[in-house]
């Protein structure tokens, strides 16, 4: 049985579509915990009614804190800043932006309070279903322990490599594509550049809305998600 963690920021209807496999041995599996940048996302309730612990590190109170005073910053202990923009692309010697800067502080902050919160359960995955944070290098490698064997897994609402992003479907529309689609893949240190596990697709008609598009990209996601778990 794999233990499952799952972040999620909205209403959690991957997490559900995930929890009801488990229930119907689709996924050979079982949630373990549901985390949240959102103390109001929708999902936390959905997790509550089944039983599974919830915690939520408000990313907004955050930011907010870093801007008003970004001295008193409580960074982890452990955390290099330099080292960590080096990974992520940016000069690993200082010369990065305040924006940037402001970035990657409040992401430590926010990124070892999920890890000790996480800590409190053994996971083998970690599934991002509807996450709307991008997660850095010191997230990302303090779970990722096994380079060959990555832990954190995420779907997107486009036939990845194509329209990264958070507006999948709506690129994916906006473009003009005559198919649309969702993707299961591990994550690494790039915007939804890593491993593809699994994609499906679906044609996109003269007729169809971006509301429409939307729908029938997640009744894909429902499917495909818990396909990819299990494998």
């Amino acid at each position: 049985m794999i233990r499952i963690g799952a972040l999620i920021s909205g209403s959690g209807t991957n997490l559900a579509a995930i929890m009801r496999a488990c229930d119907e041995g689709r996924i050979d599996g079982k949630v373990v915990f549901v985390g949240s940048d959102k103390p109001d996302a929708a999902g936390l309730d959905k997790a509550a009614k089944k039983g599974l612990p919830t915690f939520v590190v408000n990313y907004k109170e955050i930011i907010e804190s870093y801007k008003k005073d970004p001295d008193s910053a409580d960074l982890p202990q452990d955390f290099d800043i330099d080292v960590i923009a080096a990974r992520m692309g940016l000069p690993g010697d200082g010369t990065f932006s305040d924006r940037d800067r402001a970035f990657l502080v409040t992401r430590a902050i926010a990124e070892a309070r999920l890890l000790a919160n996480m800590a409190k359960w053994d996971f083998d995955l970690l599934v991002l279903a509807g996450f709307m944070r991008k997660l850095t290098p010191y997230f990302i490698d303090r779970v990722n322990i096994d380079p060959l064997h990555p832990r954190i897994m995420n779907i997107h609402p486009a036939i990845l490599p194509s329209f990264p992003g958070t507006d999948g479907y709506g690129d994916t529309f906006r473009y003009g594509c005559r198919v649309g689609g969702c993707t299961v893949h591990f994550i690494d240190y790039g915007e939804d550049t890593g491993p593809i596990i699994g994609q499906r697709c679906f044609s996109i008609t003269p007729d169809d809305t971006i509301e429409t598009v939307k729908e029938k990209g997640l009744m894909l996601e429902w499917e495909l998600y818990p396909e990819c778990i299990q494998l």
